[in-house]
């Protein structure tokens, strides 16, 4: 390593983590060796600071190393020295300027870790959590009634047991969000800003801006299941994002069923009207598919086509008071929904069954009577053990 450009590399390669364990050595030996700096970290020192950063965008990086290069050769044309002093100040100076890359480096995983290393929600708990759009995350209790407030105090709804209902006193200039996460074995209400009453499944996350603003779409973002009873506004049409789907409606009762396991967003229609379009593309009632009350639309998230047929909305939407159907579903996606509805664990060793489809329908009854059923229909043998069950 005998020239600058070597040196400015391998920084860089340091701040982007691309180094191999052999250059890590190679600089690490260089300064040493040079005996510049004492207090140089070690091989472990920087692979343990480095193991996890974020990649720094490489002209950063260089403009960063650049600088300080810069500032060094700047110090040299003031302090007059022999040339071999000189060279020793310059080579202190890059010294130190890798230890601040390292420290900027380090500064800026920290940062970003805070920023965007969102801890991922674990279903299977039994906290429903509400995300304010700063990041800041309140439990909320079915059991209390609290005041909602913002990141700044401001209160901006209440919750009584498990209901919330969003004030529509503000005015806010831009749309803020909340996100609420309800897990594995729970359900939740929400009355939105413009009076819209929405019903989460478990296993849901819906995002929603805090207050709607005039002129605007008000359009939310779903993953899971939710029934929407919408307040009519035909100035605002109410839309749904389904990752690749949109829903759009102006007021109207119906259920969104947006769960990743299946291979189609479903959504019935009880009641009004509802047009679905792809989340890419202009809504126009001319081509779209606009669903009629008492239909099914299905959405292939493989191809994005869109079909449509009459169906028994109750046994869709019965969820809401406990009911849970299946309808040509695999056994292996039945068990995701009832780890779902029931917050248990499902180990299916009977590979057969994976893939064998079924319809069932059941009101609000436990997971024992549940797998009861299955046993005494399809011969599916089982055991319960506290909140783990066995298909053998």
């Amino acid at each position: 390593m005998n020239s600058n450009s070597e040196i400015q590399s391998l920084l860089e390669k340091f701040v982007l983590n691309q180094c191999t364990p052999e250059e890590i050595n190679e600089v690490v030996a260089y300064y040493k060796k040079n005996q510049l700096t004492d207090d140089f970290p070690t091989v472990e020192d920087i692979q343990q600071l480095l193991g996890d950063m974020p990649k720094m965008n490489k002209k950063t990086a260089d403009d960063i190393f650049m600088n300080i290069l810069s500032a060094s050769k700047e110090e040299e044309t003031v302090i007059e020295m022999p040339q071999k002093k000189s060279n020793f100040r310059k080579y202190i100076s890059i010294a130190a300027s890798i230890v601040v890359l390292l420290g900027i480096g380090f500064f800026y995983k920290s940062s970003l870790s805070n920023k965007s290393a969102e801890k991922e929600f674990d279903f299977k708990s039994s906290d429903i959590v509400l995300q304010l759009e700063n990041g800041d995350v309140q439990i909320i209790s079915e059991k209390n009634t609290a005041l909602v407030k913002d990141a700044d105090g401001n209160i901006i709804g209440n919750q009584n047991g498990d209901k919330i209902v969003y004030e529509n006193s503000s005015n806010p200039e831009k749309l803020v969000y909340n996100t609420i996460k309800i897990p594995y074995g729970k359900k939740f209400r929400l009355q939105l800003s413009d009076g819209t009453f929405v019903h989460l499944n478990s296993g849901t996350t819906l995002k929603y801006p805090v207050k709607f603003i005039p002129g605007e779409n008000r359009q939310i973002f779903l993953d899971g299941e939710a029934f929407f009873d919408v307040a009519k506004d035909k100035k605002h049409p109410f839309i749904v994002n389904a990752n690749n789907l949109n829903v759009r409606v102006l007021g109207t009762h119906f259920n969104v069923s947006n769960y990743p396991e299946d291979a189609s967003t479903d959504v019935v229609l009880v009641e009004g009207s509802v047009g679905m379009y792809e989340a890419d593309k202009e809504f126009d009632a001319s081509i779209n598919t606009v669903l009629k009350p008492g239909f099914k639309g299905t959405f292939n998230k493989g191809n994005a086509a869109i079909s449509t047929k009459a169906v028994i909305t109750d046994i869709y939407t019965s969820w809401i008071n406990g009911g849970l159907t299946f309808r040509n579903m695999t056994f292996k996606n039945i068990i995701t929904k009832l780890e779902r509805r029931y917050n248990v664990t499902i180990v299916n060793k009977n590979e057969k069954l994976a893939n064998e489809k079924f319809n069932a329908s059941f009101g609000d009854e436990s997971i024992d009577k549940v797998m009861s059923y299955f046993n005494d229909i399809h011969g599916i043998n089982y055991t319960i053990k506290n909140d783990q069950i066995l298909i053998k």
